[in-house]
């Protein structure tokens, strides 16, 4: 190997390992605490954190209520102990953690459009599986990475893979039977730092 061959192959080492989170993988003993089981419907959730001055999606997550309710949260930056996470999904996602999540994001620069979708059991039991084998996300590829796992459920193979959340957000929309909700909050990011303790 020659010297310029040595260097090449050095560069591009550098440059991966600045491509490349830090891999977060919560302790199976953390994550069998954790698991939460949530008596609704099984259904999946897409969140798309929107800035209000100009209505571009920023990040999109998808809660998954299967055998157990989880959070799919592709390379975000939400964390909480009692959530412990495995590449980007978090577990133990109960009702305190949902409010915790949707709150950290909506702030007086940015509303959350949360929208369900109810499916059958065995779907967000897939879906679930799918989003635990996927590994953890590159930033800017949140919406890219739901897309490549929704597109794997029969019948939703013609969903037209994007890195933007809002266009996530518009096909998501025509599947049948999602319903939705918009969540707005004037809180200040100092007042935000107790949704997250």
């Amino acid at each position: 190997m020659t010297q310029v061959s040595r260097l090449i192959a050095l560069l591009a080492l550098v440059v991966l390992a600045a491509c490349t989170k830090p891999v977060v993988w919560a302790p199976e003993e953390d994550v069998i605490a954790a698991r939460y089981v949530h008596d609704g419907p099984a259904e999946i959730v897409l969140f798309n954190v929107v800035r209000n001055d100009g209505d571009r999606g920023e990040h999109a997550a998808l809660m998954i209520n299967a055998s157990q309710r989880v959070l799919f949260d592709p390379a975000g930056s939400w964390t909480h102990p009692a959530s412990p996470e495995r590449h980007d999904v978090h577990y133990g996602f109960n009702d305190q953690q949902l409010f915790r999540y949707t709150y950290y994001h909506a702030r007086r620069t940015h509303r959350v459009r949360i929208q369900h979708l109810p499916v059958p059991p065995e779907t967000a039991e897939y879906i679930l599986r799918l989003a635990e084998q996927y590994g953890s996300v590159p930033d800017a590829y949140c919406a890219r990475s739901i897309f490549d796992i929704l597109r794997q459920v029969p019948g939703w193979e013609h969903l037209e893979p994007s890195f933007y959340p809002n266009r996530l957000s518009e096909q998501f929309a025509q599947l049948p039977g999602v319903w939705e909700e918009v969540i707005y909050s004037d809180a200040e990011p100092t007042e935000r730092q107790q949704y997250t303790q």
